[in-house]
């Protein structure tokens, strides 16, 4: 492939450099290669014209596995390949590779580890300290895997979303199972008051699984409101354990 026009490198900087990727790292046979300072793995853009279409590349495993997104089989560097129609559609891929490349699979724990590790964990209120920090970092992360929608409403007002654990960070055994992004729910205010007492919880396909004990009303909102959640084999585990200690009729 033929070295980039000087209009498709701008674009495809300007995509890069919107959503996490500012290190320009040049061109590889006509693919800019592109690093990010926050999340894990490297991506390389190309085009012919600013018109489209566009590709790009993803060497992140964890990336490749969740994304949902048309891949190409054309060669090229990373892992896996994609086709973006036009520039915007270009940003909505970058931003999406960026958002699961931040939250998979250990970059929440090392970020804790980076922000408290100078942090004095002697008295109560400096641990409640250092879960508050790691507390910020599951949100922000939660956001960015379920892409700032509660999966089951499609609420995006980040007042009414919750981080929910599925198994509460005090019943976890270590940082690595609190911060792991497959250990939580980003659901809307009433989902998550509902997940978190154990009126509702979900089974290993994603149904929602509805309590005897919840109000004819409440049944009635939660029926008409609920779809399926998409689930990993990361999240099985985590629900199961809801499912057994926490769900009401479990």
């Amino acid at each position: 492939m033929p070295q980039l026009s000087h209009a498709v490198r701008l674009e495809a900087e300007a995509a890069g450099h919107a959503h996490g990727y500012r290190g320009n790292h040049g061109e590889l046979n006509g693919w800019l290669h592109l690093k990010s300072m926050t999340a894990p793995g490297d991506i390389w853009i190309t085009a012919r014209t600013v018109a489209g279409p566009w590709y790009v590349a993803v060497e992140h495993a964890p990336v490749i596995t969740e994304l949902e997104w048309e891949s190409v089989a054309r060669s090229g560097p990373g892992a896996a390949r994609y086709i973006a129609i036009d520039i915007e559609n270009l940003r909505v891929l970058v931003q999406r590779i960026y958002r699961l490349a931040v939250s998979l699979p250990d970059t929440p724990l090392l970020e804790f580890k980076s922000r408290t590790s100078k942090m004095p964990r002697t008295t109560e209120v400096e641990r409640i300290a250092v879960q508050r920090v790691g507390q910020d970092i599951f949100r922000a992360r939660l956001l960015d895997y379920w892409d700032g929608a509660c999966p089951l409403t499609g609420i995006t007002d980040p007042q009414l979303l919750r981080a929910s654990h599925i198994k509460p960070w005090s019943a976890c055994a270590s940082d690595s199972e609190r911060l792991n992004v497959y250990n939580g729910l980003l659901l809307s205010s009433l989902w998550d008051a509902s997940f978190d007492s154990g009126l509702v919880s979900f089974a290993a396909d994603g149904t929602p699984l509805l309590s005897s004990m919840l109000s004819e009303a409440a049944m009635a909102y939660f029926s008409s409101t609920a779809q399926n959640l998409k689930l990993t084999a990361g999240h099985k585990g985590y629900l199961e354990w809801h499912r057994a200690e926490v769900w009401i009729d479990g």
